[in-house]
């Protein structure tokens, strides 16, 4: 029992501090009532609420009705008895709690969006949720004879509009500023150099627009959307919330201090829906497009790593046959009794022949964690040599004429095990590509030529059919195959790894396939 008492405390001073915020914040938007009832062109403490009813749950719903029914008291002052103020008290409680229990049930994050889907389903309900409080509420002023039957229209709309724009602009800030991770994320935004010069642009946007574009009929208000773009585009969803916020207290204050006949405040709120629309949309999708880049750069780095265990199992299967043979050696002299100088130097080749299988360990242990690369010297025959000894046993399985040509005695700076994994992708699509052909008809061609430009071209020629001219431009793409069962990633992998290197890699067209590996020739000097 004593130990309910504290969060009994706590959870009564969290309700009261919110009637008390909820009462000021509607306090400060109580601006150019419409003929002194509860319809104003902006009501940022909706937002409030419902962020109040998703955060709090059920206990919230008694709270808000205490704070609408005091806000109503103390600060609209709504003509009519107390039986109507607590029965508009009562249907906008129960307005709010249907749009929260809509929010948490059809949107990502319980109440708000992540992606253009989200903001669809999110958007909707705060439209329609507000659509259905401002009927309700105005129907109920035209019921009880406080309005008559030439205003409900105009005071439906007004309501409708000041609801739904109060928490269209204002909720996403509020989310964001609850929330701890976001919250971080915003004032490193507000930190940066960039908001401070677009929070000008938007000042400067906000004087075109009103002070040149009234006498205009404020037809440079499209400027205003510079701002949101720029934010959006550059800082995502957390640029565009902090923007539409600036910009929605900024029409206000420019709206109020105009008061131009031609623009009214109720048309102000009208564009700031839409500049926050803009602005939302191209925030998510900027942020959509972020997320996507780093689960392919994952994806890229998982395929890769899967590619190098080709080339990894060729450079291990090395060093662990000569330290199975060494083991068998030292054996036999231990056996025989030979001397210690002997049995040091077979020993010492075994600590070589592990030293080397430790290195590839630990190049591969630096590739998933970092993607990092390790240059060396390669001979261009040792390795064009290796790569074509792996493909021999499956040239002769699948009676492929495998050709090796002659290769120039140059050497690349590459990582070895790298470009293994090109070459070896690029052999194994050209083996695939004649596995129809009949005997005799299958070729494949590997060589190598320097041209002047202290570059060598390798080259993965096969007799196939050759690619498509509509695939030429997005062949390298990820994802982009042309086999049933292919993942499209070795082609994209390898253009990386070989641009990487300095290097390109590209396709021709024509009757047959042809990849061409372009690298620059390392320098004579050591």
């Amino acid at each position: 029992m004593p130990d309910l008492l504290p969060k009994t405390a706590k959870s009564a001073a969290w309700l009261g501090a919110f009637v008390v915020f909820y009462v000021l914040l509607d306090w400060a938007s109580f601006i150019l009532p419409l003929r002194h009832l509860n319809v104003t062109p902006w009501n940022p403490a909706s937002a409030l609420g419902l962020l109040f009813l998703l955060r709090r749950g059920r206990p919230a719903i008694a709270a808000l009705f205490v704070a609408i029914v005091a806000s109503d008291i103390l600060v609209r002052d709504v003509p009519g008895n107390l039986g109507i103020t607590l029965w508009l008290g009562v249907t906008l409680t129960a307005g709010y709690a249907l749009m929260a229990w809509g929010l948490r049930r059809h949107c990502p994050e319980s109440g708000l969006f992540a992606d253009r889907v989200g903001l669809l389903r999110w958007s909707s309900i705060v439209i329609f949720g507000s659509l259905l409080n401002s009927l309700c509420f105005v129907s109920t002023l035209l019921l009880a004879g406080l309005l008559s039957r030439g205003e409900w229209w105009d005071a439906m709309m007004r309501f409708w509009v000041g609801d739904g724009v109060g928490v269209f602009v204002t909720f996403p800030l509020l989310w964001w500023l609850q929330d701890a991770p976001r919250r971080l994320l915003l004032r490193t935004i507000l930190l940066r150099w960039e908001t401070l010069f677009y929070s000008g642009l938007t000042v400067f946007c906000l004087w075109i627009a009103f002070v040149p574009g009234a006498e205009a009929h404020f037809r440079y208000f499209y400027v205003l959307f510079l701002p949101v773009v720029w934010a959006a585009s550059r800082q995502g969803l957390a640029g565009a919330v902090f923007c539409v916020t600036t910009l929605q207290l900024g029409l206000l204050l420019a709206g109020l201090l105009q008061q131009s006949e031609q623009l009214s405040l109720f048309e102000l709120q009208m564009r700031a829906f839409l500049l926050a629309l803009v602005g939302f949309l191209i925030g998510v999708a900027v942020d959509e497009q972020r997320r996507a880049a780093a689960e392919l750069r994952h994806s890229l780095r998982l395929a890769a790593a899967g590619e190098m265990a080709g080339a990894l199992a060729h450079e291990l299967n090395q060093p662990l046959t000569a330290l199975a043979a060494y083991g068998s050696a030292t054996k036999q002299l231990l056996e025989r009794g030979a001397d210690p100088a002997q049995l040091g130097q077979v020993v010492q080749r075994m600590i070589d022949e592990a030293g080397r299988a430790a290195e590839v360990v630990r190049r591969l242990r630096d590739f998933f964690r970092t993607g990092a690369t390790q240059l060396e010297r390669v001979l261009l025959p040792e390795l064009l040599d290796a790569v074509a000894a792996s493909f021999r046993g499956r040239a002769n399985d699948e009676k492929v004429d495998f050709i090796l040509d002659e290769v120039p005695e140059l050497a690349v700076n590459a990582d070895r095990l790298q470009l293994e994994v090109v070459l070896r992708n690029l052999l194994s699509n050209a083996f695939e590509a004649v596995a129809e052909l009949a005997p005799g008809q299958a070729r494949v061609r590997l060589g190598a030529c320097a041209d002047a430009g202290g570059q060598v071209a390798i080259e993965v020629i096969d007799s196939g059919h050759g690619v498509p001219a509509t695939l030429r431009d997005n062949i390298f793409e990820p994802f982009m195959s042309t086999k049933s069962s292919g993942l499209g990633l070795g082609l994209a992998i390898s253009r990386a790894i070989a641009e990487a290197h300095g290097g390109s890699l590209s396709v021709e067209l024509g009757g047959r396939g042809c990849f061409r590996l372009v690298l620059p020739v390392a320098s004579t000097n050591r």
